[in-house]
């Protein structure tokens, strides 16, 4: 199968964010996100099937569960308003964004669902609540161990690769709003270590492990997915320079894409998991391998980025 950017994210687009799951949870806000850059980059005009998707869920933001992951379905929204006009679709993201509690455990998926969040709803009304509530919690993380990564959280000190991939995929998405020159430059700065630090337990397939630091367990999809998307996006918007992120993007996207079929399976994206009680507890946390919902819709944001990045500058990585 051809691994080359655009086609594996048509692939995955056919299967991928075509129905409002339950529960509601952020899989599904963020599949059909992929699919509205994917339309954007062929130039195809998809808002008109997405809003239809879509109007039950927005129309009652309420019943969307108080909690982060469920919360960030939400990130969408903001994309499908910028093609729509319609304040419905802003006014959804806002009303879950004003919703967010960060765990304070301090989970690393908080990472994620924060810079989502928060950074979407500062970017749409300006409003510098949002960006100082974002910032507040980026500065007070205190999970970044000597090696350079996160733990889960404090109550389950491991090195969990989907968790450090939220990690990197939240850092990315509050940089894509703040001010990463100037204002946010030791957030930059934090970022870029952390990344420094997973492309140090790289595999040579170019995927990450289902605990970074221990070689022994299997090669994770999702993690790679959402860590090479955080490079990808990095590359594009200039906070990463081309060398040495553009190869180990290139190294991250040919492990993932050998792993996703004709049909949109994965191979081994590591199932839901909350915080475990021992190492050996993720040594042995179960995957997935087939349709996967958390991990296409990774795969999805990653292969479009990708298709984007090889469109602006290929082989070199992407202009500020």
């Amino acid at each position: 199968m051809s691994a080359e950017p655009l086609e594996v994210a048509t692939r995955l687009a056919d299967i991928y964010g075509h129905a409002i799951e339950q529960p509601l949870m952020y899989p599904t806000g963020v599949a059909i996100a992929g699919r509205l850059r994917l339309a954007a980059h062929r130039q195809h005009d998809l808002a008109d099937p997405i809003a239809r998707l879509v109007d039950g869920l927005v129309a009652d933001p309420e019943a969307v569960p108080d909690a982060a992951p469920s919360l960030a379905i939400a990130c969408f929204a903001d994309e499908l308003f910028a093609e729509t006009n319609d304040l419905r679709h802003r006014d959804f993201l806002l009303a879950l964004a004003r919703r967010f509690r960060a765990d304070p455990d301090i989970r690393v998926e908080d990472f994620f669902f924060a810079g989502t969040l928060l950074g979407r709803a500062y970017a749409l009304t300006g409003e510098t609540s949002y960006r100082d509530q974002l910032v507040a919690f980026l500065r007070r993380i205190d999970t970044r161990q000597a090696n350079g990564l996160y733990w889960h959280c404090h109550a389950s000190p491991y090195f969990w690769g989907r968790g450090n991939a939220f990690a990197a995929l939240g850092f990315a998405e509050a940089l894509s709003y703040l001010d990463w020159r100037n204002d946010a430059a030791d957030i930059a700065a934090t970022h870029r270590e952390h990344l420094s630090a997973l492309a140090s337990f790289q595999h040579a397939s170019g995927l990450w492990h289902q605990l970074i630091d221990d070689p022994t367990t299997y090669l994770e999809h999702s993690a790679t997915t959402m860590i090479g998307y955080a490079i990808v996006r990095g590359l594009r918007a200039g906070w990463l320079p081309a060398d040495p992120w553009r190869a180990c993007a290139d190294r991250a996207w040919a492990g993932a894409a050998a792993r996703i079929g004709t049909g949109g399976g994965l191979d081994q994206v590591c199932v839901g998991t909350g915080p475990l009680d021992s190492r050996q507890a993720y040594v042995e946390r179960p995957f997935s391998t087939g349709v996967d919902a958390r991990g296409g819709a990774m795969a999805l944001w990653f292969a479009v980025e990708m298709t984007r990045l090889n469109a602006s500058m290929p082989g070199q990585g992407a202009k500020p």
